[in-house]
């Protein structure tokens, strides 16, 4: 709006209802502005917060490990921190010895070169593994974007929803629901198919089980010992 004396500026902020705001005080003359400063500071903070929303680089995520590590374990440190650098982080593996572990610090060295190698397509160590007190220690800073391999628990995930079948399989329908009706009630006895045969189950082990003192010679004829 040109160059304006302050008490000119003040009258044309208060007319508006708005604030007269100096921004560069070191100009020549100084460069004020016209704005709510209530509104000016909240979108000057959330500009910050975006920006720094997406720098995760100064984030730094410790993985532990171990010289006797079981292999399953071993694998669900390496995709966290394959996650984490995938994420912008960088990586801090320690490997801490206990008792006579300090005798065999090679086993330690081994478990965390292989992990350096595990991650090589993600990120890089900043320098070789070195040994500090009773551990090993070394970290890894992520690899460009345009360098990076993606991350194949993203996508190849088993649980992810892109892998999952599209209907499950539902069991066949019984008998009695194939043709649309109730199942009838039969007077057979438990045990028997309604042929007065063996029972309907086809696996049933006791379907051809033979009780002591059940075989009848003679419809007509009692058992021993029962009332006639």
């Amino acid at each position: 709006m040109g160059v304006l004396s302050l008490p000119e500026a003040l009258t044309m902020a208060r007319q508006q209802g708005v604030d007269l705001v100096e921004i560069a005080p070191s100009a020549v003359p100084p460069v004020c502005r016209l704005v709510d400063f209530g509104k000016y500071r909240y979108e000057l903070a959330k500009r910050e917060k975006e920006s720094k929303k997406h720098q995760h680089s100064n984030k730094v995520k410790e993985i532990q490990l171990s010289p006797s590590i079981d292999p399953h374990d071993f694998g669900v440190k390496l995709g966290h921190a394959i996650d984490f650098l995938c994420d912008e982080m960088k990586v801090k593996v320690t490997l801490r010895f206990r008792g006579r572990e300090m005798a065999h610090k090679e086993y330690g060295f081994q478990q965390v070169q292989k992990l350096i190698q595990e991650v090589a397509p993600y990120g890089h160590p900043d320098q070789p593994p070195k040994l500090v007190g009773k551990g090993i220690t070394a970290m890894l800073s992520p690899l460009p974007r345009t360098k990076r391999a993606k991350n194949p628990r993203r996508s190849d995930d088993p649980g992810h929803a892109s892998n999952l079948p599209s209907e499950r399989q539902q069991p066949p329908p019984s008998p009695s629901q194939a043709g649309g009706g109730t199942p009838s009630h039969s007077s057979a006895a438990p045990g028997e198919g309604k042929g007065g045969g063996a029972s309907g189950f086809s696996n049933n082990p006791f379907s051809n089980l033979e009780v002591e003192g059940s075989e009848s010679s003679d419809p007509g004829e009692a058992a021993p010992g029962a009332p006639e």
